[in-house]
Parts: structure tokens; C-alpha cells; sequence
């Protein structure tokens, strides 16, 4: 079967097209893994991120109580952190990890930054639990 040129350049019009529809979906799709910048952390001085959802070590969702819900937690450009508790905070681009450290403590707590981006924030404990927050 031989096809004429119009049926050709429609046929490779459809191709390219679907070709740039499965680009877009894919880019836009899925910010896991994106892990940008400290500042997208802070904003331009301080941002606050609310809890958004949480999982547990299994992946299974875990039901917010009142209190998680409610969670704010802001970052500063200065390294402090406030929320439930306050301190200081290490980020490490390199390593995807933040530390907390809170005012007073000796412990610290380090979390695995899943994604980062300018309105999304997915840490990772230890346990494999995560959370994910959202830019208020």
C-alpha cells in the first residue's frame, strides 16, 4: 500500500504530536526525586509548609489526627526552624538531608528530602515514613 504525501506528513503530524503529549504529561507529572535548591526550602526569608499527607514504613497512608492536620512547620533562611518545636536546621543539597536540631536539645533528628520543590516538600524518616508537605 502506497501512501501519497499528505497522508504521510498527517501521519507524521499525529506521531509528533502524541510525542509531545506523553513529554508534557511525563515532565509535569512527578516531582518525586526533584530535589531543588535550600532556598526553595525558605523562599526568599521564611516559608511555611503544612502537613499534606503522611505514610507509614509500608506506604500505607495513615489517617491525620486533628493535630496533624493543623501541623505548620516554617524555615528560615537564618537555619532556624519553628513549628511544634524550634531550632536549627542543616540542609544538605548533596546528600538530600536536612537536619533538626531543636533549641535545647541534644539529639538530632535526620530526614531524607525526597522532593523539593518551590510549593512541595516530602521528607523521609529513617523508618521509611513519609511526609509530605505543602506551601502554605
Amino acid at each position: 500500500m502506497r501512501q501519497t504525501l499528505p497522508q504521510f506528513r498527517s501521519y507524521f503530524a499525529s506521531l509528533l504530536s502524541v510525542a509531545v503529549l506523553f513529554f508534557l504529561v511525563a515532565a509535569c507529572g512527578n516531582d518525586k526525586g526533584k530535589v531543588e535548591s535550600v532556598s526553595m526550602l525558605y523562599g526568599t526569608s521564611s516559608k511555611v509548609w503544612v502537613t499534606d499527607k503522611e505514610t507509614n514504613a509500608a506506604g500505607d497512608k495513615v489517617k491525620q489526627t486533628a493535630a496533624t492536620e493543623d501541623m505548620e512547620m516554617s524555615f528560615a533562611s537564618n537555619g532556624t526552624y519553628a513549628g511544634s518545636q524550634s531550632g536549627k536546621y542543616v540542609f544538605d543539597q548533596a546528600a538530600k538531608t536536612i537536619t533538626l536540631t531543636p533549641d535545647g536539645g541534644t539529639t538530632s533528628s535526620t530526614f531524607q528530602v525526597e522532593t523539593l520543590t518551590d510549593s512541595k516538600l516530602t521528607l523521609v524518616g529513617q523508618s521509611g515514613a513519609k511526609m509530605q508537605l505543602k506551601k502554605k
